[in-house]
């Protein structure tokens, strides 16, 4: 099973800088624990230096991960706050056929609540529906 960790880099930001990324370890080691022989692609790995790339490199690597996502199984969407990009990946993946959970308090937000399978308020919340086999009662859709 394929997983993509989506999430919050730069939000509103207005510079190069990204805010915490440490919910990227607590979502891959959420999932690991019950699925060790799942890929779990994460962005930040995969271009870590991303927020300080020039327009080509960064379009590149912007398209790059949207595909990605879309090809997923789950996308695992981390939103404190909105995303400009998460909600890209979400929708991208949302009409690839991937099951979309969020983790977030934005339960009202359009692209949040339309776009989800499923919308957890903490990543307590997450880590639970993980551990109870939640993914796996969960149906797919067409």
């Amino acid at each position: 099973m394929r997983f993509f960790v989506a999430g919050i880099m730069q939000g509103s930001r207005q510079d190069d800088d990204i805010g915490d990324q440490d919910y990227r370890t607590a979502i891959r080691d959420i999932i690991l624990r019950k699925y060790p022989e799942a890929e779990v692609v994460c962005p930040m790995e995969l271009y870590p230096d991303s927020p300080g790339y020039g327009y080509e490199r960064g379009k590149q690597t912007f398209l790059d991960l949207v595909d990605r996502a879309s090809e997923a199984d789950v996308v695992v969407a981390y939103l404190p706050e909105a995303s400009m990009g998460t909600a890209i990946e979400m929708w991208q993946a949302y009409g690839g056929g991937a099951r979309v959970l969020a983790i977030s308090p934005m339960a009202n937000n359009w692209v949040v609540r339309f776009l989800s399978d499923r919308v957890f308020p903490t990543m307590e919340d997450f880590a639970e529906f993980v551990a109870s086999d939640g993914l796996s009662q969960m149906p797919l859709r067409s």
